[in-house]
């Protein structure tokens, strides 16, 4: 049985998608953890109204934290196997395009987890597999493991990715990219909503995702927020909102665009609670020629937080 605020809830997440598919969105993500399963089935069931050939999309999930019990979290063997069937289920679907290992499992012997990864492409539950939020020397690990055991390697990394968090795809992963060619699709490009301009203010909206309670991620962030860096940000964002301004587009535009314009970013994931918003992130894609070498510069100039490029003794 649904109440009418469930309801109202698939409706939105089907009208999201719909929309985001019009405007030739074809690919998204979710992960057994989002509001514990349900935005699995939130996806699943909108798939299944709009009746679209599965060929013309692509889903991605990704395992790790699946649930309270002891064997319901991490990367074992047991876990991913049986996390990535429970999503299948949840999703209403036979395959995932991609699915990922969520976080590093310092638990799990890296053999083990590439090892059961590959076993479940080879059973035809994903296609492929990858990472989120790995250190580079672990994925480095992984692909290693995996050539030696001629297993399956991890073939893109989903890190967070924006104008306050930037060091990892920018540094961290820079030998990757070209060495074994990763891809990254990055998450978080309005930094939960500080780079929207919503919290300009100094004060957090009651329906903005900082007021969420209860929730280790936003409880994090929200005390971020007040500190003094916190403070810093916002006043950066305020520069940021007039350079959005001057180009006619709005905060959330401009800062898709920045991360659209890293040519090593294959693809941003941005998230929506209604569908209006979609509208407004899509448009991003056509914007990204508006950010020329000069505005990036005035960009620069006011985050100040280009990360310093890896020392070589040979130019010292």
């Amino acid at each position: 049985m649904h109440t009418n605020s469930e309801f109202s809830l698939i409706d939105t997440a089907a009208e999201c998608m719909r929309v985001a598919f019009e405007h030739g969105i074809n690919f998204f993500d979710v992960a057994e953890s989002h509001s514990g399963g349900q935005a699995e089935i939130d996806m699943g069931r909108a798939i299944r109204k709009h009746n679209w050939k599965r060929s013309d999309f692509v889903i991605s999930t990704k395992i790790f934290w699946g649930g309270k019990g002891p064997n319901d979290r991490g990367l074992s063997r047991k876990h991913i196997v049986e996390g990535l069937t429970a999503s299948l289920n949840r999703l209403q679907l036979d395959y995932v395009d991609i699915v990922y290992a969520q976080r590093p499992d310092p638990d799990t012997p890296m053999e083990e987890t590439v090892r059961a990864f590959s076993w479940c492409i080879d059973k035809g539950m994903a296609f492929y597999w990858g990472t989120s939020e790995w250190p580079a020397y672990l994925v480095t690990e992984a692909i290693a493991v995996a050539k030696r055991l001629n297993l399956i390697e991890p073939i893109v990394e989903q890190p967070q990715y924006n104008m306050f968090h930037r060091d990892r795809v920018e540094k961290e992963y820079k030998p990757l990219y070209d060495m074994h060619k990763l891809g990254v699709t990055t998450w978080s490009p309005l930094a939960s909503g500080v780079l929207t301009g919503k919290y300009n203010n100094g004060n957090i909206p009651p329906n903005a995702r900082l007021a969420i309670q209860d929730h280790p991620v936003m409880n994090r962030l929200r005390a971020g927020f007040f500190s003094e860096e916190g403070r810093r940000k916002v006043e950066k964002v305020k520069l940021l909102v007039r350079i959005a301004q001057k180009l006619n587009i709005t905060p959330s535009q401009l800062a898709i665009c920045w991360c659209l314009k890293n040519p090593r970013v294959s693809s941003v994931i941005t998230g929506a609670s209604m569908p209006s918003q979609v509208e407004e992130n899509v448009k991003a894609i056509r914007m990204v020629h508006l950010l020329t070498d000069e505005v990036m510069a005035e960009i620069e100039s006011i985050l100040g937080n280009r990360p310093d490029p890896v020392f070589n003794f040979r130019h010292s």
